[in-house]
């Protein structure tokens, strides 16, 4: 008889504290880290500390999801049609190399290769 390799769900095994990847991990403390200097600290010098707390756990939220979160595919906006599953941080990071281009960016589609 033969040797037969099973599949294997292997989704979860690249998670850092269960929730985490590495890249939602990055953006996460990212995120923390803006929250922390531009709201934490301040604030706690004013003596609202715990509004400096939650505020700075809100921007680690907000680099969570972009860590993470994909574009839903919505039939009512062309936006979403056209970005449709892809990483949000991919879609942000490509609208920032658009407007620092001097809003040129460069795609080539498969049809167009094979011409």
């Amino acid at each position: 008889m033969g040797t037969y390799n099973l599949p294997r769900d292997v989704k979860g095994e690249g998670r850092i504290l269960f929730i985490f990847t590495g890249k939602s991990m990055l953006y996460t403390a990212i995120g923390a880290t803006v929250g922390f200097v531009l709201f934490y600290l301040p604030l706690s010098a004013l003596g609202m500390t715990m509004v400096g707390v939650v505020v700075a756990a809100v921007f680690a939220l907000i680099g969570f999801l972009i860590g993470t979160m994909k574009m839903p595919n919505l039939a009512k906006f062309k936006f979403t049609q056209k970005t449709g599953g892809e990483n949000i941080d991919d879609i942000i990071r490509r609208a920032i190399k658009f407007r620092t281009k001097g809003r040129k960016i460069y795609i080539y589609k498969e049809e167009d290769r094979n011409a």
